[in-house]
């Protein structure tokens, strides 16, 4: 089928032209399966059809770039002119296909539509990146754009273009962020990386709900050894130095001076252990026959009213248990100082700290785009894959349009309860305040009442 086949431009009759529904493309499909062509695959109409799309855009561009058309009496003699094509094979969404470039006769033309040295198309690039994010190793990667689009591409190259996003994520992991977050969830996973010999590197993730409701994202940070308080106190202070001047409520899991870590970062925060967390840990130590029966006695526990409700409740608890499982005693006794600040809050604001759920469903996003490689070679490696993850979160942002929707109901318990931390702007004065008063105090917290 040559490229002439393909360019249907009218219908052959006046029955055609009356039936505005048979639209260009079920004529080329029409067309291809009379002649016996496939619609995709090398060779096929898809292909024909980009070929046909992209010379077109180079030979505009031409035009521009010369000031005249194709065999116009302008171009003769005129200086620089038109000096023939050149083929080239270049990887498209449809697979490889073959087009023949113009040149002119001193070489200045640089095309945008297919630019100079270009071998992949742009969509290509991102189709490799989102199937790298998905969690697809190299391998499966260029197996799958051989299978699927007859598409070869090595390993080193596929590994090339996803490094095309290092610098980005530099940028992301220094981006400045809000003065203040109501909530930060804090939690760390663990990675294989290959520094010598292969060993368990924890990965710190933090992520604040801004005050519009928003999950953001703060950052990633590669530690060493096992997960520990020091390294926390390291990002956390680096959350601080990027514009981070306050936090509300920072939960986090039972880690060993990371409360005291957090208190020397942000001494008005409260720490609050993940409720979630605390219990997952009481079911670890029980036989899973009594896990039924153990969550309906813990619920009044975490429900209660105030404090000293919730001591009443765990004593009761303590009284059925304890006998047949003691060590859940000391972990409720160890744990109490940073669940207790749980109970002092609206329900509103309990469904929000309840559990670190915002930060446990990106690390199994992580978990997941981690499992197939086994391995890292280096740091970069596992963060880049980490970060390829975070870009394809929520592509139609759906998932943050309803946490933003729920969130309103909590931002108002967070003004009441922590007032003045929120929000900053001009206070209304009173009858007997000047206006260079008022200026002065033009930065002070907005009181809400």
């Amino acid at each position: 089928m040559t490229n002439h086949d393909v360019a249907v431009a009218t219908p052959s009759n006046d029955d055609d032209a009356e039936r505005p529904e048979q639209s260009l493309a079920e004529q080329l499909v029409d067309q291809a399966r009379a002649d016996g062509v496939d619609l995709v695959g090398p060779g096929g109409l898809l292909a024909d059809l980009t070929k046909q799309v992209l010379e077109t855009g180079l030979e505009v561009e031409m035009e521009e770039h010369l000031g005249y058309e194709k065999h116009a009496a302008e171009g003769r003699n005129g200086g620089n002119s038109r000096n023939g094509t050149r083929s080239k094979q270049v990887i498209t969404d449809v697979g490889p296909v073959n087009i023949d470039v113009p040149r002119d006769r001193d070489g200045s033309f640089e095309p945008k539509t297919v630019r100079k040295n270009q071998r992949r198309l742009d969509g290509v690039d991102s189709m490799v990146i989102s199937l790298t994010a998905k969690g697809l190793t190299t391998g499966e990667v260029e197996a799958h754009l051989a299978e699927v689009y007859s598409t070869e591409i090595s390993r080193e190259t596929i590994s090339k273009i996803t490094d095309r996003v290092l610098d980005e994520l530099g940028d992301w992991q220094n981006r400045p962020l809000d003065r203040v977050y109501p909530v930060i969830f804090i939690d760390a996973i663990v990675v294989k990386i290959r520094d010598g010999q292969v060993a368990n590197r924890p990965v710190y993730a933090a992520i604040g709900v801004t005050v519009d409701g928003k999950r953001d994202i703060l950052g990633l940070w590669v530690g060493t050894g096992g997960e520990g308080a020091k390294y926390w106190l390291q990002v956390l202070t680096e959350i601080k130095n990027r514009g981070v001047d306050d936090a509300c409520i920072v939960v986090c899991d039972g880690l060993k001076g990371l409360p005291e870590s957090i208190e020397a970062t942000w001494p008005l925060a409260v720490v609050q252990t993940c409720v979630l967390h605390l219990i997952r840990n009481t079911f670890r130590l029980a036989s899973r026959a009594d896990w039924d029966k153990m969550a309906k006695d813990l619920r009044p526990v975490y429900t209660a009213v105030n404090e000293a409700d919730a001591q009443a409740r765990l004593d009761e608890f303590h009284d059925r248990w304890g006998a047949k499982y003691p060590a859940i005693r000391t972990l409720w006794a160890n744990a109490w100082s940073e669940f207790v600040p749980f109970l002092d809050y609206s329900p509103e604001i309990r469904r929000v700290i309840y559990s670190t759920n915002a930060i446990e469903s990106l690390n199994a996003r992580f978990r997941r785009a981690t499992r197939a490689r086994g391995h890292f070679p280096n740091e970069q490696a596992a963060l880049k894959c980490l970060y390829l993850v975070v870009r394809s979160l929520d592509p139609k942002g759906t998932g943050q349009e309803r946490w933003m929707n729920r969130w309103k109901p909590a931002l108002n318990a967070f003004a009441i309860t922590f007032e003045g931390r929120l929000f900053r702007g001009p206070t209304i004065p009173n009858n007997n305040e000047q206006p260079d008063q008022l200026h002065q105090r033009s930065d002070s917290p907005v009181r809400l009442t």
